[in-house]
Formats: C-alpha cells, sequence, structure tokens
C-alpha cells in the first residue's frame, strides 16, 4: 500500500494532469490562426522526440523488440493512433470554433459511454445503480439534442472515439509513456509529411506566422506530452477510485472556460441535459466509492479470518505439544509423525 508521502504526490500529480488537460483550450485558442489540420500535424510530430527524451531518461527500450515481433499488437497500436488521431483533430476544432461546452460534455459523458462499451463489448455485468446512470445518460442526450436542434454530434464524437481508445489499448498492454511513444512514431512521419505540402503550398501558419506562432505550434508536443507524465506518476501512487473522480476536473474546467472565457451560449434546455449528466456521474462515483468500501472491507475480513486460524492452529499446537503442520515437512522427511489438521 502507498505511504501517505506517495498518496500526497499522486494526488498532487493528479490534480496536475487533470487541470493541465481541462486549460488546453486556451493552448488552442492562442493557435486559432491555424487550421485544426495543422495544429493536429504539429502536435504529433513534436511529440516524438519529447517521447524520445523521456524514453532515454528512463533507459525504457527493451518494450520495443517484442512489440515489433507481435503483428497483431501492432495493428491494435496502429488502429488506437488513428482514433486518438481523429479524437485529438475533433476536439482542436472544437475549441476553435467555438464549440468548448459541447467538447466538455463529451468528457462528462465519457465514462457512461465507457460503461457500455463494457457491457456491449466486453459482456460485463452492470450493478444496478450504474445501469441508472447510464440511463439517466442517454436521457441527458435525449435533452441535448432538442436543446441544440440537433444530434450533440461533437459530444458524442469524442467520448465514442476516447472510449473506443481505451478499450483498444486492453489489448495492447503497454503503459502510458510507452503507448504514447509508439503511437507517436506512427504519427510523426504522415504529419512531417503534411507540414511539407502546407509549406510548399504556402499555407503553413508555422512559416508565414511568426516566430511566436511557430514556438507554440513547437510547444505542443510538450503540451501534450507533460499532462500524461503526471497522470502516469499519479496512476501508479493512487487507487483507481481516486483517479476515476478526478478525471471529472477536465472537463469542469472545460465548462467553466467556455461560459467565462469564451462567452458561448447556454441556456435554460442546455443547463438540464448537464444537470442530467452531472446527475449521472454523481450516481456512478457514489457506485464507485461504495463498492470499493465493500471490498476493502471484505478484503480485511478475510485476512482477521486467516489471522485467527492461524492463532488457533499454534494454540492447538501448544496444547497437544506437537508442531504445527508443514505439508513440506512430509516429503523433506519421508515418514513424518503426522501432526493436527489444518482447519
Amino acid at each position: 500500500m502507498p505511504s501517505r508521502t506517495d498518496q500526497r504526490a499522486g494526488l498532487a500529480y493528479g490534480l496536475a494532469a487533470y487541470t493541465m488537460w481541462g486549460l488546453l483550450p486556451l493552448y488552442w485558442h492562442l493557435l486559432s490562426a491555424a487550421a485544426p489540420s495543422e495544429i493536429l500535424a504539429h502536435r504529433m510530430l513534436w511529440s516524438l522526440p519529447v517521447a524520445l527524451v523521456i524514453l532515454a531518461a528512463l533507459r525504457r527500450w527493451s518494450w520495443i523488440r517484442p512489440l515489433m515481433r507481435q503483428p497483431k499488437r501492432l495493428a491494435l497500436v496502429l488502429a488506437c493512433t488513428v482514433v486518438i488521431s481523429l479524437n485529438w483533430f475533433l476536439y482542436i476544432w472544437a475549441v476553435n470554433s467555438g464549440h468548448v461546452l459541447e467538447a466538455s460534455l463529451g468528457y462528462f459523458i465519457n465514462p457512461l459511454v465507457s460503461i457500455a462499451f463494457g457491457v456491449l463489448v466486453l459482456r460485463e455485468r452492470l450493478r444496478p445503480l450504474q445501469w441508472a446512470a447510464v440511463g439517466v445518460g442517454a436521457v441527458a442526450v435525449v435533452v441535448m439534442t432538442l436543446a441544440y436542434g440537433r444530434m450533440p454530434w461533437i459530444a458524442l464524437g469524442l467520448a465514442l472515439s476516447f472510449a473506443t481508445y481505451g478499450l483498444m489499448k486492453k489489448g495492447i498492454k503497454l503503459d502510458g509513456i510507452e503507448g504514447f511513444s509508439a503511437e507517436t512514431t506512427l504519427q510523426a512521419l504522415p504529419a512531417l509529411g503534411f507540414l511539407i505540402y502546407l509549406s510548399v503550398s504556402g499555407q503553413s501558419v508555422f512559416v508565414s506566422g511568426g516566430t511566436g506562432q511557430a514556438l507554440l505550434l513547437v510547444g505542443c508536443g510538450v503540451a501534450t506530452a507533460i499532462p500524461l507524465i503526471c497522470f502516469g506518476a499519479s496512476a501508479m501512487r493512487l487507487p483507481l477510485t481516486t483517479i476515476g473522480m478526478l478525471q471529472y476536473l477536465a472537463p469542469t474546467f472545460q465548462f467553466l472556460l467556455g461560459l467565462t472565457v469564451f462567452h458561448e451560449r447556454m441556456p435554460a434546455e442546455r443547463w438540464a441535459g448537464f444537470a442530467l449528466v452531472w446527475a449521472a456521474l454523481v450516481v456512478l462515483t457514489w457506485d464507485a466509492l461504495r463498492t470499493a468500501r465493500r471490498g476493502r472491507a471484505a478484503l480485511a475480513e478475510a485476512r482477521a479470518r486467516a489471522g485467527e486460524a492461524v492463532a488457533a492452529e499454534a494454540a492447538r499446537a501448544t496444547r497437544t505439544g506437537l508442531a504445527p503442520a508443514d505439508p513440506a515437512a512430509g516429503e523433506a522427511g519421508g515418514q513424518a509423525e503426522p501432526g493436527p489438521v489444518r482447519p
């Protein structure tokens, strides 16, 4: 079990990661002169050197050769790369097109979509409160469809793409920095080719936008990698229930930015849709905390019973003057004198 110092450090890392993810709209807004496709290409390209520096610092190269020998895992990495690239593009486009609130909705409903995938794809069984949360989330989507006058496709696209990405990552079995490095390696060459095309055709903001824009575009790699590093450090130190609650920070920050910085409209019917989503997340979080608490209580009870059994055996051995039974003793010494039978 992590020490209190580790838990405090994990909480600090988690808060930093989700805060930075929540404030990313401010960064993408600074790059609004560039097309979302160019921002995406720079994010892909400049993430690779950051990943290589981290791998070199940690000396984490041993995973590469086994991965190269497994075509199925490589295909999954490629699929993950395509899906997360679509997610990144949609998010950047949404922010720079004035849809920050709808983008935040996507990440609010993402846990509900992940649960639905668990049922439909992995055949997982849901607890009653999880079913209730998913049902309330479905009603929220209907309400938001009526509120927007259309299907909230930006929110659904972000939620579905990120949930799909998480589902496929289960089959790859690479940790955060390894998966990030593998994906950015596959992204870098197409991104470089696209950026060369923009430069040759005179459409590149990196070339024509001045030093400030160029530095901001290069910084996309750092803006992508640092929150991921903090998240990895947090995940190693905190239980999943705590991580699950922290994940709501990012869309909360995005929601607040949409209201206060970007001044997007929020009529009453949209408030109703968001309120339903938040209610579903409250139910989901409460159920997760209750289940985790019951699990810890069951584990403590099992340990207590094991301790009582050991103590009872020791007491019985003391009364009879025999040592506690050791299965290995009979194998090592041939015909051993029978001892007390374990309960």
